[in-house]
């Protein structure tokens, strides 16, 4: 019997962060619920210990059920009935024993059915399920989308849909298509109002994640004569009404066991979701947003599974009359992995905790009046949210591919071969850094956290002004000086005025940010427990070698060095 939470102490170390009681009490509303709902909790530490129970739920079915799944997924894959999306064997039965564990809806507020938890715990769940089966979470996942109809869809469409995901029905996202890809504002799908006021789409669209769930939010050209963002709709399309159908299903090199379907609306009938022109300006915005902290949490549990399986193999594997863990050459790369890990996981939770607060904040604006303390709070948080976030998907998912690559270096010949579960692994965690916003498109929304000073601020303010037990004020003393670093280097570039140059060098701010936060987050663990000061040592010791490289490339090249990029061939 395997738990893929209760063996992980790191989960169960983020679940208890100090924040969590104001981002219970605020989600709970002062716990008013437990007299209409007999699950509501009475205080944090209910709270916490119903938190703590679900995850356990969560952990045993990924232990026994999901895990032992992946491989025969991964083999047989989902396929196309009827125009239809049929499921593996193994991806129906994590399905059907999640559902049954009513664990749809985690973050849904209990008057439609929902557990009404933070986004902590559905994260931690994400980056549980991702462990077992990174395909798999792209189903589950995707009940997020749920988030986006609580958020702009009135009440009657949430009063139809809500209950319904959180007894089980699953989500997409429609966005992309063949010619619209990272570029949404580029969508041609068709949106035409009837004469009596209903909606109906047809066009095609490519790439989408469980393209054919039962409740999909597609965007689409509402205006006609529209050629930008400021025509897009967002729309509510319901499975029920079997007027879309799956051309085909993409073949992958990995995450094999989430159908990503190229589809085919003809006379669809769809709902309006909020207002007319918002749909990517606004509402896509916030979906995209979410689905990237998914990415996240997904980053970090393939990065779990390539360390675990990194680290077991080495332990087990003889060469030269000793096992290979015993190697410096090894035990170099299961250490840097493991603080690289350590690293991507408090980025992420820091993350999570940051949305937790504006969104929960957010919500409690549309049924009171905030006070004037809660909306500077409420403010505060979403700018933390909307830099944070870019940096979280950007950083984990490159990190989650680093470590897979590590994982199959260590098995050696073995992980090039479908024997270990290091070669899946290594397929699945490729697309991390793709969809959902290439790193690139990160970078593009992080640089911004940068060129605002928000990244530099947030460190002074907060993380270099943390009380700290005596033993860490060294590593805070190195952590001062790589920003200091960071702080002339982003001068140096941005003094320049020239927004290619900028652009050039973006990837290179944002990573050096990247490395001071996550340095700080880990130091600040330390603070709490002494298990991650190994962590912290190395992972400060390597960004600030790391960050240096990155100030010597900047001094080292001019406008000049651009022509050489530009006639690469």
């Amino acid at each position: 019997m395997a738990n893929y939470y209760s063996d992980n102490r790191d989960l169960k170390f983020h679940l208890t962060h100090p924040l969590m009681k104001r981002i219970i009490e605020l989600r709970e509303n002062n716990y008013t619920e437990k007299d209409k709902f007999d699950y509501a909790p009475f205080n944090y530490e209910d709270a916490i210990d119903s938190y703590d129970k679900t995850l356990e739920v969560i952990g045993e079915i990924c232990g026994d059920i999901v895990a032992v799944n992946a491989e025969s997924v991964d083999a047989e894959g989902p396929q196309v009935v009827d125009n239809h999306v049929v499921y593996a064997r193994g991806t129906q039965e994590n399905l059907d024993a999640l559902c049954k564990a009513n664990l749809m809806g985690i973050t849904l507020p209990r008057r439609f059915g929902g557990l009404n938890m933070s986004i902590v715990p559905y994260s931690m769940a994400a980056d549980i399920v991702s462990r077992a089966d990174a395909g798999f979470v792209n189903i589950w996942g995707l009940q997020d989308c749920a988030e986006t109809i609580r958020e702009f869809a009135d009440e009657a469409q949430k009063q139809h849909y809500l209950p319904r995901v959180c007894k089980g029905e699953t989500c997409a996202m429609s966005l992309t298509e063949p010619d619209a890809g990272s570029d949404l504002q580029a969508v041609q799908l068709k949106a035409t109002q009837k004469e009596d006021g209903s909606w109906v789409l047809n066009g095609v669209k490519r790439f989408i994640t469980n393209g054919d769930g039962d409740i999909s939010l597609v965007l689409a050209r509402s205006e006609e004569g529209t050629t930008d963002g400021r025509g897009l709709s967002m729309f509510i399309y319901d499975r029920a009404h079997l007027a879309v159908k799956v051309r085909r299903i993409e073949h992958k090199m990995g995450i094999k066991g989430s159908p990503t379907c190229e589809l085919v609306f003809k006379d669809a009938p769809a709902e309006l979701v909020g207002s007319r022109r918002l749909g990517l300006i606004k509402y896509v915005m916030a979906l995209m947003n979410g689905a990237r902290l998914g990415i996240g949490a997904q980053s970090v549990g393939v990065s779990e599974a390539a360390y675990r399986e990194a680290l077991a193999y080495a332990k087990e594997r003889k060469q030269f009359g000793k096992t290979i863990i015993q190697f410096p050459a090894v035990y170099e790369i299961l250490a840097n992995m493991k603080s690289k890990l350590d690293a991507s996981r408090s980025l992420l939770y820091e993350t999570c905790r940051f949305v937790d607060m504006y969104k929960t904040l957010d919500h409690i604006s549309a049924e009171r009046t905030l006070t004037p303390e809660e909306k500077a709070e409420q403010k505060s948080y979403q700018k933390l949210a909307d830099f944070w976030t870019p940096l979280l998907k950007g950083m984990s998912s490159e990190y989650c591919n680093k470590l897979a690559y590590d994982a199959i270096q260590i098995h050696g010949g073995s992980g090039f071969m479908k024997d270990y579960p290091v070669e899946r692994i290594y397929r699945d965690a490729r697309i991390t850094s793709i969809y959902e916003g290439t790193t690139q498109l990160q970078v593009v929304a992080a640089i911004r956290g940068v060129t605002t000073g928000a990244y530099l601020k947030h460190i002074r303010e907060v993380y270099e002004t943390a009380e700290l037990k005596p033993e860490l004020e060294s590593l805070r003393s190195t952590l001062k000086e790589m920003t200091a670093e960071y702080e002339i280097a982003v001068t140096q570039v941005i003094d320049v005025k020239d927004n290619e140059w900028l652009d050039f060098h973006a990837r290179r701010l944002v990573e050096m940010a990247g490395n001071i936060v996550m340095g700080y987050l880990l130091l600040l663990d330390a603070n709490r427990d002494d298990h991650y000061t190994k962590s912290a040592n190395l992972f400060i010791t390597s960004g600030r070698s790391e960050n240096i490289g990155k100030k010597h490339y900047i001094d080292g090249t001019s406008q000049a060095d651009l022509l050489l990029f530009r006639n690469a061939e």
